[in-house]
């Protein structure tokens, strides 16, 4: 029997009561406990969200949507960049995992919007600055560029994926999202 998994509209809602619960905890609730890791590892994993975050050690989506193990699929890259790999990702969890919402989360304080916005980064790192700066155009302003490649990264998504298994159930929902480091808030953008 194929598990059954959370609609996007649910999966939404799970993360905005789950940021709501953050904002008044000490410690995250989500399960994590020795039941939950058996479970997951003997049934295998059902995450209700899709969450690409950047890198920043700041941002830990499991905490932000008091969310445990098996809840929420992952994907970090520094400044919340799309590219194949992420697509790819994305796809296996839709696709494979049923999640049927994909939430972009952007942040304060962005190191990688940072750098896009005031430096010449080099190597590597000129990569994702580089795609930044698509995003931003000649925006200064660090939330503003934040959340313009927010809407970038979801607009890459939008027009790259198509899965036949969601789009029969309704489709993949994709959304934008910004969290505020200092006060832990997310804010939806869409």
């Amino acid at each position: 029997m194929e598990k059954a998994n959370l609609t996007a509209a649910e999966a939404l809602e799970k993360l905005k009561e789950g940021n709501q619960r953050y904002l008044e905890a000490k410690t995250n609730p989500g399960d994590v406990s020795p039941l939950i890791r058996k479970k997951t590892c003997e049934e295998g994993q059902l995450p209700y969200a899709i969450v690409i975050t950047c890198s920043d050690s700041r941002v830990i989506p499991e905490s932000i949507f008091s969310a445990g193990i098996g809840e929420l699929f992952v994907i970090r890259v520094a400044g919340n960049v799309i590219d194949n790999h992420q697509l790819g990702s994305i796809e296996y969890a839709a696709g494979h995992l049923k999640s049927a919402l994909v939430v972009v989360l952007g942040h304060s304080h962005c190191g990688a919007v940072g750098a896009a916005i005031g430096s010449e980064p080099s190597g590597f790192v000129k990569t994702i600055t580089d795609e930044i700066r698509k995003a931003i155009g000649d925006e200064k302003d660090e939330t503003r560029a934040s959340c313009l490649n927010v809407k970038q990264s979801v607009s890459v998504i939008e027009q790259s994926l198509t899965i036949p298994e969601l789009e029969a159930q309704g489709g993949l929902k994709v959304c934008g999202a910004f969290y505020h480091i200092d006060s832990g808030k997310v804010e939806f953008l869409d």
